[in-house]
């Protein structure tokens, strides 16, 4: 199998280069953090109203008030932080990031939607696909833990379709969310300048680096979460579309907590399809306190879906164009030049 490591400049990239060049990394990447800290701060305004009223109609902590005690207090505030409304309310309220990095695309960078990856032709179809792959391929990871006695699978006894569906939903907003930010903003901003690997390479790192204070967090962790954002950085390039990519985080990590109910990212999610057990010892392989992307088991299966794309042609790239106009070009330099010889 020969494997094309040579990434091709996507159209939506070429389009983004032509509304306006990029600036250089250094200057792209003090823009990406503050754009996360805006959105970041527009989702907590967002945030605000739930928590008082989710605060003040539970009644534990109201008793906890009352009483004055602090561990009360304390211990009531965190059943709040983990619970399932609050969680639900956060998800939702990452539909500031995608309308705040539109305009900034819209506004600052004078880009088309399109660029941002948000391609109306086959839409429906590449959402689907992204949902199927997103499945497979952390089904193939949970999988891998069972085979390996890492982990086991038993019914779960906190599940309600009401809050489950409420899951999903904001897993769509969620997952699409920080593909918008990371992939359609921060890869195309960096691929205008810079070659199209260095882009994926950056943004899969800063992705990576924005789950740093996440609960359980580890090198591996770490590794993986950079392996994810090449793997999504990828398949955006090759597929030419965000709503695939997009569907695929979103899956992931719905599978993943409200599925076979293992921690996203080093959060807990107690509404779930599954319950799982991880063995003791094992936690090289299921991750440990992280979930399932702290262990080898999703290494793998990144590194190999990244291979897998990787042999596969980019359905909208420019560069066989460029190459086939240059091809002919120096063609009829030859040409030329063998007529002038003669």
């Amino acid at each position: 199998m020969n494997v094309n490591f040579k990434l091709e400049m996507p159209r939506f990239v070429a389009e983004a280069k032509e509304a306006k060049k990029g600036w250089n990394w250094f200057v792209e990447l003090l823009v990406f953090v503050v754009m996360f800290f805006v959105v970041t701060f527009g989702e907590v305004l967002v945030m605000l109203p739930i928590e008082l009223g989710v605060m003040f109609t539970y009644q534990g902590y109201l008793d906890a008030m009352a009483s004055g005690d602090m561990n009360a207090i304390v211990e009531a505030a965190a059943r709040i932080a983990n619970s399932d409304a609050l969680m639900i309310g956060m998800l939702f309220a990452n539909i500031a990031m995608i309308l705040l990095t539109m305009l900034f695309c819209k506004v600052i960078q004078k880009r088309k939607m399109r660029t941002l990856g948000f391609v109306k032709k086959d839409m429906f179809k590449e959402y689907g696909i992204g949902l199927a792959v997103g499945f497979a391929i952390f089904t193939i990871s949970v999988l891998l833990c069972v085979i390996t006695g890492s982990a086991k699978l038993g019914a779960s006894a906190n599940f309600a379709l009401g809050t489950w569906i409420l899951f999903g939903l904001g897993y769509m907003i969620q997952g699409m969310a920080e593909e918008v930010l990371c992939r359609s903003y921060f890869m195309v901003s960096l691929a205008r300048r810079y070659p199209m690997w260095v882009a994926v390479i950056l943004n899969a790192l800063f992705f990576a680096a924005l789950h740093l204070s996440n609960s359980g967090i580890s090198a591996l962790a770490f590794v993986n979460l950079t392996l994810f954002g090449v793997f999504a950085s990828v398949y955006f390039i090759k597929r030419g579309s965000i709503w695939g990519i997009g569907a695929v985080h979103s899956i992931w990590n719905f599978v993943q907590g409200n599925f076979y109910g293992i921690k996203v990212s080093g959060m807990e999610s107690t509404c779930s399809v599954f319950a799982s057990t991880m063995t003791e010892g094992r936690d090289l392989i299921h991750g440990g306190a992280f979930g399932l992307e702290g262990g080898l088991a999703v290494t793998l299966v990144l590194v190999a879906g990244t291979l897998f794309l990787l042999t596969k042609p980019a359905k909208d790239a420019v560069e066989e164009t460029v190459a086939v106009e240059a091809s002919s070009e120096e063609s009829a330099v030859e040409v030329v030049q063998e007529e002038v010889t003669e």
